[in-house]
């Protein structure tokens, strides 16, 4: 079973992505939606009690982050791939300030989240690493490669 982690800045376009490539096939793990860890971890035990395929979609920016899902994923024979969402603070801003369901963040979120954002690594657990780029409202994806650009 697979199951992935979403990495990046809110207005990246990880949910847009989700949708785009992940609705029909996994089940989507948000914050956003879920509201509270609590809810979030028990979503996550079902996904791993029934090989379940999930996405996590929060922006997951330090590797103390990621790990309280890739530990019990990979404990439960999980094959981990994340996805790195490229992106600059100024297109994160822009995007977020277009945002009129609800979902619009303030400012500092985004500013407090690119100080902390440490690029992910295979040696976290992941067995694969992709970088997202979202250019024009069209998203492209390549085999990650570990260096800051």
């Amino acid at each position: 079973m697979q199951g992935i982690v979403f990495i990046g800045m809110q207005g990246s376009g990880k949910s847009s992505f989700f949708k785009e490539r992940f609705f029909s096939t996994h089940v989507h793990i948000s914050l956003d939606v879920l509201k509270t860890r609590h809810r979030e971890q028990r979503i996550l035990e079902v996904c791993l009690d029934t090989n379940q395929r999930f996405v996590i979609d929060n922006t997951n920016p330090t590797r103390a982050e990621r790990i309280r899902y890739l530990n019990p994923a990979k404990a439960a024979r999980f094959k981990m791939v994340g996805y790195y969402f490229q992106s600059n603070v100024e297109d994160c801003l822009r995007r977020n300030s277009e945002r009129t369901d609800g979902s619009r963040v303030p400012d500092v979120a985004i500013l407090s989240t690119v100080k902390k954002l440490e690029l992910p690594s295979l040696d976290e657990g992941f067995d694969q690493l992709f970088t997202v780029r979202l250019d024009d409202g069209r998203f492209f994806v390549e085999e990650f490669k570990d260096e800051v650009r």
